[in-house]
């Protein structure tokens, strides 16, 4: 322990030690460190020359050359998280624990904001989706899409709970207010609506505008409401009464987003003329305007403190603004496409940016330098699981391994080769010291999570394995596979305990009960089935999907079932499902 009297700033050594973590795990994660165990040294030339610790190197170490770093070297992001398709959206939760992400592949994702790891997976849509937001107490999340639909997510079990037809055109932006009462969404027909969150009834229509809404918001008081739209204006609304009580002009381009302070005193805007503007929300003066991107500015929010806006913009970059100067404070590098959305975290330390390069980037937004998520797998990745204790990750691969990472610092633990093909399925044991896996090579496998060594083979399958799960005691396995059944085996030994036959279609989900007495399967015949673990009899089949069952899930307590389906159109299903088997 380190006391005042030691003539050492306790906070000047938790920022030195913490710096020194940030370069250990940056480099620790970086191909670098494979190369030979003292090239750290060498590579601290390359660390942010502002840092004490870049500093203080060259004393011990004078032989090695310094580095001139050319371009702005805080642009490493804390994490990088790469989608399917372009992401048009993103928020924190108000925790700052979990990123929400809105994408043209239909989906809405929400990833765990330290990791990077994907909580859930939130399928409905059958359009792009343009914005998503989720309710300050974290409980749900909104999303608007071109299918002319607002839905309404449970945001810990990622079930739908409302869908709320726009039948006048595609949702361009949706959020809550503070309450999480209300719901405001900004169409193509130009006006913007409010619904009542809880019944899906419309409250008011705001009509106005002489084009679409591009971007709406709350106060944070629930009293007005700010709109941007194609028409060019900034305008500010009565929530209560849905009176225009402002009319912002000057932006001579779409004005693509706009949002509140904190304190509902101002208005940020950013517009396609390439500027940021802050207005007084009471007057509407405009009282800044922020030149410095290149191309149009598609995203813009202010810090919780109202200190700081972040915008991101066409030209691919994120830049950070003194809100009461108006000052570049930090540009941040690294996307390689046009940036559709930012967002601080609520503590503001971090910021999250979505792009036309598939990927969500998190910040440092003091410093905009960080740690790297280190890429290992070289081809899509299928399936991820923590451990219990949530320091580990599992993730299995078109590239045929199962690999382990920290899921603090993503730095890659052991990779567990064996699979012949690619690997659809991973999850842990509850005691975390076993790894099972599925693959296109018709086998499961059973794995020690802390060696890496193969404990089990499990070949009985006539088709690939496409979903394994532990029981929580972690004496058996459950497996599905396209050859239509649902497989039970003893964990310590591999024998095959149950067939449960009755599936028409390849299976492609199965789970555990906590209590280990039922499990669930579904299947591309539609349908979701319980079954007696113990004996393999079937207790029930649930109808009602219109398409292939993807996922299935018990509640913790084991009454509530989740399942998700791709309904809306079979060309949808594409990515991520299995190939034909080979004859």
């Amino acid at each position: 322990m380190v006391n005042q009297g030691d003539g050492i700033r306790v906070s000047d050594l938790a920022r030195d030690l913490g710096e020194a973590s940030n370069f250990a795990t940056f480099f620790g994660g970086s191909s670098a460190c494979h190369s030979t165990p003292h090239l750290y040294i060498s590579s601290l030339a390359t660390w942010s020359r502002y840092t004490n610790l870049s500093q203080m190197w060259k004393k011990r170490f004078s032989r090695v050359p310094a580095f001139e770093q050319t371009g702005d070297e805080g642009s490493l992001p804390l994490l990088s998280i790469w989608g399917e398709d372009i992401v048009t959206s993103v928020a924190f939760s108000n925790d700052g624990t979990r990123i929400v992400s809105g994408s043209w592949d239909k989906s809405v994702r929400v990833w765990n904001a330290s990791t990077g790891a994907e909580l859930k997976r939130l399928n409905g849509h059958y359009g792009f989706v343009f914005s998503v937001a989720i309710s300050s107490d974290g409980t749900r999340i909104v999303s608007g899409s071109d299918d002319k639909s607002v839905r309404v997510w449970d945001a810990s079990t990622g079930a739908e709970l409302k869908r709320l037809y726009n039948h006048s055109g595609i949702v361009h932006s949706v959020a809550f207010s503070r309450d999480g009462a209300r719901i405001i969404f900004g169409p193509d027909d130009n006006s913007v609506r409010i619904w009542d969150a809880s019944t899906g009834e419309e409250i008011k229509r705001l009509n106005g505008h002489s084009s679409w809404v591009c971007s709406v918001a709350f106060s944070s008081d629930g009293t007005r409401i700010v709109s941007g739209s194609y028409d060019e204006s900034v305008r500010v609304w009565d929530a209560s009464t849905g009176a225009e009580l402002k009319r912002l002009d000057g932006h001579f381009g779409v004005v693509h987003s706009v949002a509140f302070s904190s304190d509902c005193a101002r208005i940020v805007s950013g517009s396609w003329d390439k500027s940021v503007r802050v207005w007084d929300a009471l007057t509407g003066t405009e009282l800044k305007r922020l030149d410095g991107h290149s191309n149009s500015v598609y995203s813009v929010a202010f810090s919780n403190d109202g200190t700081r806006i972040v915008s991101g913009s066409c030209d691919k970059s994120v830049r950070i603004w003194n809100a009461s100067t108006g000052a570049e404070v930090k540009r941040l590098d690294g996307h390689s496409g046009d940036v559709c959305s930012v967002a601080f975290s609520n503590d503001g330390t971090r910021i999250a940016s979505g792009s036309w390069d598939k990927s969500v980037r998190v910040w440092d937004a003091a410093t905009g330098a960080g740690l790297r998520r280190p890429n290992g797998h070289s081809n899509d990745v299928y399936s991820v699981a923590f451990s219990s204790n949530g320091t580990r990750i599992a993730s299995c691969s078109d590239d045929e391994s199962v690999r382990v990472w920290d899921a603090s610092t993503g730095a890659e633990l052991k990779r567990l080769k064996g699979h012949s093909d690619t690997v659809y399925s991973v999850a842990f044991s509850s005691d975390g010291t076993r790894i099972v896996s599925g693959s296109y090579d018709k086998s499961v496998r059973v794995w020690d999570a802390s060696t890496g060594a193969e404990l089990k083979r499990l070949n009985s399958h006539s088709g690939i394995v496409l979903s394994v799960a532990f029981s929580s005691d972690g004496t058996r396995i459950v497996s599905g596979s396209d050859d239509k059944s649902v497989r039970v085996w003893d964990a310590s030994t591999g024998a095959e305990l149950k067939r449960l036959n009755g599936h028409f279609g390849l299976v492609h989900s199965v789970a555990f009960s906590s209590n280990g007495t039922r499990i669930i399967s579904g299947s591309w015949d539609n349908s979701v089935r319980i079954w007696n673990a113990s004996k393999g009899a079937e207790l029930k089949r649930l109808n009602g999907h219109s398409g292939p069952v993807l996922s299935v899930a018990f509640s913790r307590d084991g009454t509530r079932i989740v399942s998700c389906s791709c309904e809306a159109a079979t060309s949808m299903c594409g990515y991520g499902m299995p190939r034909p088997a080979q004859s």
